[in-house]
């Protein structure tokens, strides 16, 4: 269960920054606003880990960087602008499923009931809470939302897949690294002069780049590699709980019964995918009861190491 508080750390401050780039950074500047969240993030986490990428993880940093924080950033940023911070947040709710369907090719796992069953029931979650009317749905907001997690889906679990020879640490410094250089360029060209920031915008932005950028994608993919892609994506679902409780909070944003309805739908679809019902599942079917070997099988310090090992 260490694992999953520490993956949560995630969901939680990527709901809340939802609510900040929506209230706080400049509308206007995406590209500015993207690389400015990653480059910082990247450069803190290399000052602390102080290790390059070696062979094949150049390239595997820039695809990543790429698909995790360039293009994911941008379409995060357009999406928390032209979207309340409810219905942005929701339309994320959707990545556990796509998930775990990526992940079944690329890595080999396949999903496993409890999992379908949470991403079908969070993913009734979101259709409530987007269908309510209770606010004005932007249509390009919520194409940017949903690109965005599709994209980011791919890039994580492809992370997932390369996730050997190398610490979580110094793989994050170096996605989000390469994702802010390639931005600044694309920002430079596209919007010009970088955005005047005032200092409650330096704050937002310092919120953005260590809470919700550093230690959020250190958790993140520090979960991908210690608990199933079912089980990561299903407390992604976090992500929406936070960005619709804060933004009826903070942000005086409605909320509905119907989306009240959706909110406890999408809290269902995390229980029912919960890691004790997995584990208990891979228990009972990996590792069925069996009478322990004879003597003549193993050597007793073999087979001691054996026990120990599983």
């Amino acid at each position: 269960m260490r694992w999953v508080a520490l993956t949560a750390v995630a969901p939680v401050a990527w709901g809340a920054n939802y609510f900040v780039t929506h209230e706080f950074l400049p509308a206007d500047r995406p590209l500015y606003g993207a690389a400015l969240r990653a480059l910082p993030a990247g450069l803190v986490l290399l000052a602390v880990r102080r290790q390059l990428p070696r062979g094949a993880w150049w390239w595997r940093s820039a695809v990543l960087g790429l698909l995790n924080m360039s293009v994911f950033f941008v379409l995060v940023y357009a999406a928390s602008q032209l979207l309340p911070t409810s219905v942005a947040s929701t339309v994320m709710a959707v990545a556990p499923l796509t998930m775990m369907l990526i992940a079944w090719p690329l890595v080999s796992e396949r999903p496993r009931t409890a999992h379908l069953a949470g991403a079908a029931t969070g993913l009734g979650g979101v259709c409530l809470m987007l269908l309510s009317g209770a606010e004005a749905v932007s249509v390009p907001g919520v194409l940017a939302s949903a690109a965005a997690m599709l994209v980011s889906s791919l890039g994580y679990i492809l992370a997932k897949r390369w996730n050997t020879g190398v610490d979580v640490l110094a793989s994050t410094a170096w996605q989000l690294t390469a994702g802010g250089l390639f931005l600044l360029p694309v920002a430079a060209a596209v919007e010009g002069r970088p955005p005047a920031l005032s200092g409650q915008t330096l704050l937002a932005f310092a919120y953005v780049t260590l809470i919700a950028t550093a230690l959020a994608f250190v958790a993140w993919f520090t979960g991908l590699r210690h608990l199933p892609t079912g089980t990561v994506g299903l407390i992604g679902l976090l992500n929406p709980v936070t960005g619709v409780l804060l933004g009826t909070v903070v942000a005086e944003e409605a909320l509905t019964v119907q989306q009240l309805g959706g909110l406890a739908l999408v809290l269902a679809g995390v229980v029912l995918g919960r890691p004790g019902r997995a584990r208990s599942g891979a228990t009972r079917v990996g590792h069925p009861a069996a009478p322990v070997p004879p003597a003549s099988a193993a050597s007793g310090p073999r087979t001691g190491r054996s026990v120990r090992g599983e």
